[in-house]
């Protein structure tokens, strides 16, 4: 079967996503066919249709765009990234709640059951990754080196941690889109002082992590088998906060880290992931690879210019061959 007679690849995302446009059009110039839509369209521009039972035991159906028909069980691989939330304008807030829990586990709880469907990722297993107690955990039963954290609300803990460990740091749980003007902003990670720690601790939970003396910065991007790492140097504490600081370097990644890599993996289901390294000696020892994070929806296309690494086309392989 060719890549033209087989069904589609879904891709899930919001309009502007210059990372899923990259793929798309890998896919396209191998003649893969492409259906792209945001679940936040829903129901202005996006609908379902889908039927289980009376000798059905799959999803039978289609999703329809504002320019394509596709039968749910002709669609090869899901590339979920980066959906809009549900919106429900035109209602007020206490319906507008009611139709975003049905359109959630209405649409998405189809979308999550495909028949014969490769996701990357499944939306249930981002959902798990994207705990961040959750992924520490799993990282330290995994092998890596994990940095003394705390999760709390006790002001009183917080600053027992932080003179316990010296520089300590303070970063988001959680990352819910945080608008300035329009512009959705990176919440970046701080230095917390202990005379800092006040009160305010007590009103939601907070993550302090012991400061890493690092020398840079590693992400190491899996996609499949396929492991890409990128040496950061910067020189600052979030890398995020300042690109046109960087400096790439193509790194391999021990034996010991990379069976760590997968073991991660394994533990919650991706196929995809975007792990966060802070280095502390030469990237050839294992030991100075310090676990930050991993980011089941993280971004790479921008790596790829300045490295030559082939990220675009191993995530169209995988798109591509589907659950074959």
């Amino acid at each position: 079967m060719t890549s033209t007679d087989a069904g589609p690849v879904a891709v899930v995302t919001n309009l502007q996503d210059p990372t899923a446009d990259l793929v798309i059009a890998e896919l396209h110039d191998r003649g893969v066919p492409v259906v792209r839509f945001d679940a936040g369209d829903f129901p202005a521009t996006l609908s379902l249709t889908a039927r289980i039972g009376g000798g059905a035991q799959e999803w039978e159906g289609r999703v329809r765009t504002p320019s394509r028909l596709v039968g749910l069980g002709s669609i090869r691989s899901l590339y979920y990234r980066r959906p809009s939330a549900f919106a429900f304008p035109h209602l007020d807030p206490q319906d507008a709640r009611v139709a975003a829990a049905q359109a959630r586990y209405g649409l998405g709880g189809v979308l999550v059951s495909l028949p014969g469907c490769l996701y990357v990722n499944h939306p249930n297993k981002i959902a798990d990754a994207e705990y961040k107690p959750a992924g520490l955990a799993a990282a330290a039963a995994c092998g890596f080196q994990v940095p003394p954290t705390l999760v709390t609300n006790e002001p009183a803990e917080a600053c027992e941690f932080a003179v316990a460990h010296g520089r300590v740091i303070h970063k988001p749980i959680s990352l819910p889109t945080y608008l300035i003007d329009g512009v959705a902003q990176t919440v970046p990670v701080t230095e917390a002082r202990v005379e800092e720690i006040g009160d305010s601790v007590a009103g939601t939970m907070h993550l302090f992590q012991q400061r890493i003396d690092k020398t840079a910065d590693v992400r190491v991007t899996v996609i499949g088998r396929q492991v890409f790492a990128v040496r950061i140097d910067c020189g600052l504490l979030d890398w995020r906060v300042d690109y046109t600081t960087h400096t790439y370097t193509v790194v391999p990644v021990p034996k010991r880290v990379e069976r760590s890599l997968f073991a991660y993996l394994g533990h919650f289901g991706p196929l995809f992931g975007a792990f966060d390294f802070a280095l502390t000696g030469p990237e050839s020892t294992e030991d100075s690879w310090v676990w930050i994070e991993c980011n089941p929806s993280g971004q790479w296309a921008w790596m790829e210019p300045p490295t030559g690494l082939p990220m675009t086309a191993s995530l169209a392989d995988l798109l591509q061959r589907g659950a074959a």
